[in-house]
């Protein structure tokens, strides 16, 4: 047990400098090529810091593991969305860009309800399942997000360019793949060393990967979005959440079932419903006091929410 608990710390400093190193030189990369910020967030950002859930539940999935790969996935969703907004509003008020209020928050709800449809098969009569045909509609979602972002490229305007041009791009990849490297080892550390602690207190799977595994797979998440709040880097701190919302959804769920078709338990509809209403509370918050503005007392509710159905779901396990 005590190592598993060394693992663990391991985990989180790993997670904590590969976040670092991840958003400074994904921020100065975007400034040299004068792509802003949120696009950066919402992409290269947003895929480095899934890459454990990817992981997770490509693993999941070949071994049959059904509930960890909808947990992960949902959980980690609810977690972002909930506890990291909310963490990282509380540090700063996070004033974000138009597009994505009117944009990429519709899309991540989108991509909840589109995938809500899916598993619950309301068009066929079967039990509820992710199968080869849905992941195809999932990814085909996800290309029509990337086509979006790249359009969006050329739309938004360029970040002032400053002394991030005195860094060579042989540097700032370096420390990207670092970076990156980090946070997956580090994520697959948590995540590992977790799963065994709980499993000796004896949780189930499913409290499990709705828990622990979906945290330990967002802290990614939780330090490039922190540490990005500490900087005024909005975009990032943002466009990270949403943009791994929409990830998650649609290019990890897509590919677990593709790589083998998933039964789904209605039970994760909860958490479905959860989602929805979490994804329209951030839209509504947008419009409330400063325009285009999380304000602490509204990620102080996002956050309260979370640990109020966290606690409600480790209760009733229990």
């Amino acid at each position: 047990m005590i190592l598993q608990f060394l693992l663990l710390v391991i985990g989180l400093i790993l997670l904590i400098k590969g976040a670092g190193w991840l958003v400074e030189n994904s921020s100065a990369f975007a400034r040299k090529k004068k792509i802003s910020d949120l696009a950066i967030g919402l992409t290269i950002v947003a895929f480095g810091t899934s890459a454990p859930e990817l992981v997770v539940n490509a693993v999941a999935a070949y071994q049959g593991h059904e509930d960890i790969v909808f947990a992960n996935v949902i959980g980690s969703n609810n977690f972002n969305l909930l506890f990291i907004l909310g963490v990282a509003g509380l540090i700063s008020p996070l004033l974000v860009q138009q597009t994505t209020v009117w944009k990429e928050i519709p899309i991540s709800l989108l991509a909840a309800v589109v995938l809500y449809f899916l598993v619950n098969d309301f068009f066929v009569d079967q039990e509820g399942s992710l199968g080869r045909w849905d992941a195809l509609v999932l990814i085909l979602f996800f290309l029509a997000f990337l086509f979006y972002v790249y359009k969006q490229l050329k739309d938004v305007p360029a970040t002032s360019v400053g002394v991030e041009k005195e860094k060579s791009n042989t540097k700032i990849f370096g420390f990207i793949i670092l970076g990156l490297a980090g946070l997956i080892l580090g994520g697959r550390l948590v995540v590992e060393s977790a799963m065994q602690i709980a499993g000796t207190l004896g949780v189930s799977e499913k409290i499990i990967g709705i828990t622990i595994v979906a945290a330990g797979t967002s802290l990614p998440e939780l330090a490039t979005s922190v540490i990005a709040a500490f900087k005024k880097n909005n975009d990032i701190a943002v466009g990270n959440i949403i943009g791994s919302n929409i990830f998650n959804i649609f290019f990890i769920l897509g590919l677990s079932a593709l790589l083998r078709p998933i039964g789904y338990d209605a039970v994760f509809n909860t958490d479905l419903y959860l989602l929805f209403g979490g994804t329209a509370l951030l839209f509504l918050f947008m419009f409330l006091g400063g325009k285009r503005t999380l304000e602490r007392w509204e990620a102080g509710v996002l956050l309260l929410i979370y640990l109020v159905y966290t606690t409600y779901l480790v209760l009733k396990e229990i």
